[in-house]
């Protein structure tokens, strides 16, 4: 069944997700979708526009609105860790208009909830909460800007949600293994596979500065802990039992700095990964080489010489940058194949993005 309508705005809002893909009913019965290009997304919000309008008209003594309000702006994970400033005075001030189009009576915490949003600075950062199946919750601290501090990886791009998707339809691909993640970002993949599909070691890596910083206070801010610092550059053996024995925690995390071009194969023999993964890494032609090369690495990093298992997903924007990834693959006998869509929807609640997740054979 379908989950009541203030749930589906509290799990689109908590994550931050574009306006346009809340539930907003206009005049006349049409709204956003009729501006958007994707005709199955103005489907998919014109039903649900019909049903808040509907609701309204059923309950005009604002408890709706009210109820909206409460899971959202004022749900307490809101209240702890906030979206930007000015995500919530936009979804407050189209609350607002929809309360002031019905009949209700005055809802004055509306308006006081807005002044005091309207008080706030803008800030650089801002909070995303992503809802998990299992009733827990990946908490990011994100930049504001889609470029910042001369890097893209300060925020959550959608394949990391796809592919997170696909990871929680498939646990045991996990389960028990230890997971080396290609350009975590700011980490929401790895958190949310931690969170839910219980593997033995999980390696998060990056080459850049201020994403590893960022990572590592989203790590924290998800309570976990990751290794000490002396863990967190490659190492040249395999750490021992010992090392392993004295962690705790399950699993257990380590952040690695990882620059795909200079490490060396032997630097990557501490790592002993399992399986391989990465999100929205094939983006630039001038990063698919050494991309490759570190696969090709990777290939023969393990002490029984079996190479990982592979699983790379990535937002098809340009067709010719995916096409000369496939022939670079093929180029250097990386055999690959398509995983077939998944059905969840657990984060992407608009159309889906144009993602695709290849598996490949070192």
């Amino acid at each position: 069944p379908e989950p009541r309508l203030g749930l589906r705005f509290q799990r689109r809002f908590l994550a931050a997700r574009p306006l346009r893909s809340l539930p907003w009913p206009v005049p006349g019965g049409t709204g956003a979708g009729d501006a958007a290009p994707q005709h199955c997304l103005f489907v998919y919000l014109f039903i649900l526009f019909q049903e808040l309008e509907q609701t309204l008209r059923r309950a005009p003594d604002s408890s709706l609105l009210q109820d909206i309000l409460h899971k959202t702006i004022l749900h307490p994970l809101c209240v702890k860790y906030p979206p930007s400033t000015k995500y919530r005075r936009c979804f407050l001030t189209e609350l607002i208009k929809k309360h002031e189009s019905t009949a209700a009576e005055p809802l004055d915490e509306l308006y006081d909830t807005l002044a005091d949003v309207l008080k706030e600075e803008e800030s650089t950062q801002c909070y995303k909460n992503y809802l998990l199946p299992t009733g827990d919750c990946v908490t990011l601290l994100e930049s504001t800007a889609m470029i910042s501090g001369g890097t893209t990886g300060l925020i959550t791009w959608e394949a990391a949600l796809h592919l997170s998707e696909w990871a929680m339809e498939k646990p045991e691909v996990f389960r028990d293994r230890t997971i080396l993640e290609l350009g975590s970002g700011i980490g929401f993949t790895g958190i949310a596979i931690c969170k839910t599909c219980q593997p033995k070691t999980y390696i998060f890596s990056d080459c850049h500065h201020c994403v590893l910083r960022q990572l590592g206070e989203n790590i924290h801010l998800n309570g976990f802990i990751p290794e000490p610092r002396a863990a967190w550059a490659v190492q040249t053996e395999p750490q021992g039992q010992e090392v392993e024995a004295k962690n705790c925690q399950n699993p257990k995390l380590i952040v690695a700095e990882l620059d795909w071009g200079s490490v060396t194969a032997e630097e990557l023999l501490g790592l002993q990964p399992d399986v391989v993964i990465a999100a929205d890494v094939v983006y630039d032609p001038e990063v698919i080489s050494a991309l490759i090369g570190m696969l090709q690495k990777l290939s023969i990093s393990r002490a029984d010489r079996k190479p990982p298992e592979v699983f790379l997903a990535f937002t098809i924007r340009n067709p010719d940058t995916y096409l000369l990834f496939q022939a670079q693959l093929d180029k250097v006998g990386i055999r690959w194949q398509i995983i077939p869509a998944h059905s969840n929807s657990n984060f992407l609640y608009e159309v889906q993005p144009n993602v695709t997740i290849l598996q490949l054979f070192l």
